[in-house]
């Protein structure tokens, strides 16, 4: 039998990849059959869900998961752009030029090839291992607790936007632009290019907010 945390953690997962989509009835029966857990540890993993607001349990007919609405994701990013851009700035201050050597390389050609490509699964990939590496590097761990309690949410706005016209090919210059200013330890300007790159975000989803919301 798996742990619950690993429970909780694949439901994170299949939620944040929009496996399981928004509005998806989850019953603890079904959970507990597929994964094959008891629906007591499916309970535990479904507070945990619902604690991080990824769920709405419903009595007696389980849990459904919830959609992301306007007012909802304009809060999200207001308070990324505080969060990340103190993550840069403090990422430039703390680690050394070489720490980013291999995001110089996968923002490179790799990218490149990605947005031509439409291969959004790996250019997300590579773009969440560079954002990883930013909150390793700042080493504050309220910050990354705070992140990383809107882990998902990020993720599934993360997929919805990246596949708007032409957005790929800006995020990619403006992820460019703050590795350039973490290489040179340029806190102030690493602050101010990744708290764009969030307003710049939010900016194309609201362009096409009527399609995909």
């Amino acid at each position: 039998m798996k742990p619950t945390v690993a429970l909780d953690q694949q439901l994170r997962d299949r939620i944040a990849s929009q496996e399981i989509p928004p509005g998806a009835k989850l019953r603890e029966s079904e959970v507990a059959e597929r994964f094959g857990v008891s629906r007591a540890a499916v309970r535990d993993a479904f507070g945990i869900l619902a604690q991080r607001g990824l769920i709405e349990r419903i009595p007696n007919r389980g849990a459904v998961v919830k959609r992301l609405g306007h007012e909802q994701i304009v809060e999200i990013f207001a308070v990324r752009e505080v969060l990340e851009g103190l993550g840069a700035r403090q990422a430039a201050q703390k680690a050394p030029r070489a720490f980013w050597d291999r995001h110089v390389a996968a923002l490179g050609e790799p990218m490149e090839d990605y947005v031509r490509d439409g291969d959004f699964e790996s250019f997300l990939s590579s773009y969440d291992a560079f954002r990883r590496d930013i909150i390793v590097a700042a080493d504050n761990q309220l910050l990354t607790d705070m992140l990383d309690g809107m882990r998902e949410k990020i993720m599934v706005l993360a997929r919805r936007i990246i596949i708007l016209p032409g957005r790929a090919a800006q995020a990619l210059q403006e992820h460019r632009a703050v590795l350039d200013a973490l290489c040179r330890g340029d806190a102030e300007a690493a602050e101010v290019l990744r708290k764009e790159n969030m307003r710049s975000g939010l900016r194309w989803l609201e362009r096409y907010r009527n399609f995909i919301l």
